[in-house]
């Protein structure tokens, strides 16, 4: 997203509402098309072996080839940012992600210093995957360190 609104609350509104990322104006065209090529580098990043197939993890099923996610059987639809950060958890059941581990994983290095996104897309997967957003079962927080997913 391309705006001159730089409020944290307007980032987050965007965010929300599916922005994979917020570059407010002035900028300069170094970052944007850093910025460019960073998405680019993520689309290729999540790519899974076939071999993976999908996992379990209570209600929710997770095919990782076809990129499709299924909550007590019914569909759901996530962004392709959403998706690429439920998969780095989803892979690695148990282990706990700093935030700037997954921004590295699931952004790109240069995006480090931006754990709101992080945040943010855990708390859409929340309120998209869990039957109780506020008592989450599958996508848990370790206070003071980052998110981690059990089946």
């Amino acid at each position: 997203m391309l705006t001159a609104l730089g409020e944290e609350a307007d980032k987050i509104a965007a965010l929300d509402q599916g922005a994979d990322d917020y570059l407010t104006k002035p900028f300069g065209v170094g970052e944007l098309l850093a910025r460019m090529r960073a998405v680019l580098r993520r689309s290729h990043w999540t790519e899974t072996p076939v071999s993976v197939g999908s996992q379990r993890f209570g209600d929710l099923e997770i095919d990782f080839e076809q990129r499709l996610v299924w909550k007590e059987g019914e569909p759901v639809k996530l962004s392709p940012t959403e998706f690429a950060l439920l998969q780095e958890l989803a892979l690695h059941p148990g282990k706990v992600f700093t935030h700037e581990a997954l921004l590295r994983r699931v952004w790109g290095p240069e995006y480090r210093s931006e754990a709101e996104y992080v945040r943010v897309y855990i708390g859409r997967l929340r309120r998209k995957l869990e039957a109780d957003p506020a008592k989450p079962v599958h996508l848990l927080t370790e206070p003071g360190i980052g998110y981690y997913m059990v089946k």
